[in-house]
């Protein structure tokens, strides 16, 4: 199955993204973002994107600008996830061909969203809004509208989000920080599957 789980590998370095990446890939996480407030991020994605475009969705994290979605588009990469919904970069990369994950937290940022062409909405910070919030605002959006639980969120509570309407989930400092191993990377990868497995059948 293809488990909605982004991986947010925030401080990756180009030394270590293949192995990181292969680590990932291999325990059932296949869609992976490198925040742009990494070190030399589009080195990494490029590097990602040649080894394993084709077995994963890689994309880019902390997209706040129009240059860097033309960036991310020369180098091959699949998504752009931004931690707001600037209308001119959901404009941007569905014009370049990526699909686009902008963050937001209200109805209003949710429509503005959907509206300039966003695939799926990142709720960003998931634990403010909380499960009871995305219960109110998953009412009123399009039934399909595929919506993240970012920040905050962990295996504990797959299931808890998956009720309030949750389709899937962003994970950061839970599965990569910098300095651990692939080999570590990679056991947290497998709970976290699994635990998306136990929660969503």
């Amino acid at each position: 199955m293809t488990r909605e789980i982004i991986a947010i590998l925030r401080g990756l370095t180009p030394s270590e993204c293949i192995d990181i990446t292969d680590a990932l890939i291999e325990n059932g996480i296949t869609k992976i973002e490198v925040p742009l407030n990494s070190p030399d991020p589009f080195d990494s994605i490029a590097r990602m994107v040649e080894h394993a475009g084709k077995a994963a969705l890689i994309g880019a994290g902390t997209v706040l600008t129009t240059a860097d979605v033309g960036r991310l588009a020369e180098i091959g990469a699949q998504m752009v996830v931004s931690p707001d919904a600037n209308p001119d970069v959901i404009r941007e990369t569905k014009a370049r061909g990526l699909l686009s994950y902008p963050g937001v937290l209200t109805p209003t940022e949710c429509f503005s969203a959907l509206r300039a062409g966003a695939d799926g909405l990142k709720i960003f910070p998931a634990f403010k809004l909380g499960t009871d919030g995305l219960k109110a605002i998953r009412a009123v959006l399009p039934s399909q509208t595929p919506i993240y639980a970012v920040g905050g969120v962990g295996p504990s509570d797959f299931a808890d989000w998956r009720k309030a309407g949750a389709q899937g989930f962003g994970i950061g400092t839970s599965l990569y920080t910098p300095g651990l191993s692939a080999t570590e990377v990679g056991k947290r990868a497998k709970a976290m599957s699994e635990a998306f497995d136990a929660a969503f059948g």
